[in-house]
């Protein structure tokens, strides 16, 4: 008889504390946007949080071939700017980061053309894919989609692998890039 009380009592815990630990479970699912914690300034050690920004995919699905040395520009088409712009809760911030994209990628064109002019400047706007063929017949295939920059810039020797440089540090990443 005892056997049974206790054998009763313990599933009669089991059943009590199943609600409880479905709930814990349930609140422990987050269904906010991804974020990633940035530490940027060193001064005062703190933290800031920013929403992770994936770019929607590309309204084409063509592919641009280069061959030779180059400087490919990307950037999103209307239709992929259009979602990127509703994905933003901010149109004035939008605004703002496209002004400051535009900048960053004329001031690397010009000192494209200043510094390297025989580096070819193309531009892949109704794009989803790159391929770059290199002087020995290998191709190496680039998915834009998978790059979640609104606009940025791959150099391209014709040699070695294509690569993909900061718009801010163009002189120095394309140096050297190009002569190693």
């Amino acid at each position: 008889m005892q056997k049974k009380m206790t054998t009763l009592n313990h599933q009669l815990i089991a059943i009590a504390f199943l609600p409880v630990l479905l709930l814990g479970i349930a609140s422990c699912k987050d269904n906010k946007p991804a974020a990633k914690r940035i530490t940027n300034d060193a001064d005062s050690g703190s933290e800031k949080i920013k929403a992770v920004f994936h770019k929607p995919p590309s309204s084409f699905q063509d592919t641009m071939k280069i061959q030779g040395e180059a400087a490919v520009f990307y950037a999103p088409d209307e239709q992929q700017l259009e979602k990127i712009k509703r994905q933003t809760n901010n149109p004035g911030a939008f605004g703002a980061s496209n002004s400051e994209y535009v900048h960053m990628m004329e001031n690397a064109r010009k000192v494209i053309r200043n510094t390297w002019p025989a580096l070819q400047i193309v531009d892949a706007k109704n794009y989803r894919y790159i391929l770059f063929i290199k002087k020995d017949g290998g191709k190496e295939c680039i998915d834009l989609d998978k790059y979640d920059d609104m606009d940025g810039l791959f150099v391209f020797d014709g040699k070695k692998s294509a690569m993909l440089i900061d718009a801010m540090n163009v002189e120095t990443e394309v140096g050297s890039y190009l002569n190693p």
